[in-house]
């Protein structure tokens, strides 16, 4: 199978093989950023047992939240397609926005004009440094794919997502599909 090179954009899809690591294990990955200095991307299908009006008071909506990646996540992040909304946003690709001005998006929230099909929040971030990316890949723990979705990514339903593209990848993915996530119970 030829992978594509890593580009802002662009998902990693963990290899079925990536099982020893607990964060990225069966993770699609919408890489944010990436250049010489490293890569940033938030995981798309690991939701938390939280909703964000329980860790933003201010918030009067329960969104759901994801875990976005081992780093920092002590910390919120978001993505969005309101960059017309949403001032200070930076485009990742597609319609996709990264960031802006948190305040604004408590009043748009609560005003009911930004839904949850708008926005993803996210704790923590997944970051590689300079080349870790590059490594990874050449390794063989992800493979590279278009983000199909554009910005519909932001609505895309996390819980069969990674089974939904082994099942896409087809040949020897095929099999992973329905591997139970611990092959211990097996």
């Amino acid at each position: 199978m030829v992978s594509l090179k890593p580009k802002k954009g662009k998902l990693l899809i963990a290899e079925p093989t990536l099982t020893g690591d607990v964060s990225f294990n069966r993770s699609v990955v919408l890489l944010a950023e990436h250049n010489e200095e490293g890569s940033v991307g938030f995981i798309l299908n690991k939701p938390l047992e939280y909703s964000i009006n329980e860790l933003v008071t201010e918030i009067d909506a329960p969104f759901q939240v994801y875990n976005g990646g081992p780093v920092e996540q002590d910390n919120l992040y978001f993505i969005h397609k309101v960059p017309h909304l949403i001032e200070n946003s930076v485009e990742i690709s597609n319609g996709v926005y990264w960031g802006g001005n948190f305040e604004k998006i408590i009043s748009l929230i609560n005003k009911k004009i930004i839904s949850e099909d708008d926005i993803r929040f996210f704790l923590g971030y997944s970051g590689w440094s300079s080349l870790q990316l590059d490594e990874e890949l050449s390794s063989k723990s992800w493979i590279i794919i278009k983000n199909e979705y554009a910005s519909a990514i932001i609505q895309k339903s996390s819980n069969a997502f990674w089974k939904e593209k082994m099942i896409e990848l087809g040949g020897n993915y095929l099999i992973w599909s329905n591997a139970p996530e611990n092959p211990n119970l097996n």
